[in-house]
């Protein structure tokens, strides 16, 4: 199938600001106390949860938009996917580089944003956005962009933040102003999405939802844990894409 090149007035989804202020920490992606420390401590319920709602990943491959350093790419690929890792921040992509290299893991990183590889028509068993929707200039055309990545029958996970009065109070205030989780300016409550909001956008351009879920800190264990009732600040929502687009 060909795919006619994206204009930019009409795809262009990467937002300059956001990428400058992420390529100041692109040092920061391996430190687990560093800017990115939050990932890290999401990391094992996030990697269960991708587990659980991709099935074996043994030869799935497997797009992750923005995919920053590698934090996600890095295990799937010792999971046995074929793992692309694109993201518009070239420091980071750098870094992702190095990291692998040094990990003797076998990862396609690019230097680019998905609107590239509609370019390409080239599309993937599974596509990740995580962490990366409140953070592009037009959330629409981003999840229009993903659908077109998908193979048929492919599944897209994303994972944002909810837009509620909690999301700011423990998103932003708490985590980036006391708790020093994310630099201070990392998100823009007013980018956040909420649930409904997110489906509506998946089924406008041909996904069907297969399951939404929260990603909630348990501040006593210190740790992130799946729960399908709780979505008032992280979560998750997948969808497939129907074979005959």
């Amino acid at each position: 199938m060909k795919h006619s090149s994206p204009t930019k007035a009409r795809l262009r989804t990467v937002d300059p600001a956001e990428i400058q202020h992420f390529s100041v920490h692109a040092g920061d992606w391996w430190q687990r106390h560093g800017s990115y420390a939050p990932l890290h401590k999401m990391a094992p319920a996030r990697m269960g949860y991708l587990k659980q709602v991709l099935g074996p990943l043994k030869g799935l491959k497997t797009l992750d938009i923005g995919c920053g350093g590698g934090l996600v790419c890095e295990p799937l690929s010792r999971l046995g996917a074929k793992v692309t890792g694109i993201d518009a921040d070239e420091n980071a992509i750098h870094a992702a580089k190095s990291h692998a290299k040094d990990q003797g893991l076998t990862i396609d990183y690019r230097h680019g944003a998905a609107e590239d590889l509609v370019a390409r028509g080239e599309q993937f068993d599974a596509v990740l956005a995580l962490e990366i929707l409140e953070h592009v200039s037009d959330p629409a055309v981003f999840v229009e962009l993903c659908a077109q990545l998908a193979k048929p029958s492919g599944k897209i996970v994303f994972s944002t933040l909810n837009r509620t009065w909690k999301s700011y109070g423990l998103g932003i205030f708490m985590a980036e102003r006391i708790l020093n989780w994310a630099p201070e300016g990392t998100h823009d409550w007013n980018k956040f999405i909420k649930p409904s909001e997110l489906a509506r956008m998946g089924e406008k351009v041909g996904l069907t939802p297969l399951d939404a879920s929260g990603l909630v800190y348990k501040p006593f264990e210190d740790r992130f844990v799946i729960d399908p009732h709780n979505l008032d600040i992280n979560y998750f929502m997948v969808f497939t894409k129907s074979k005959r687009s």
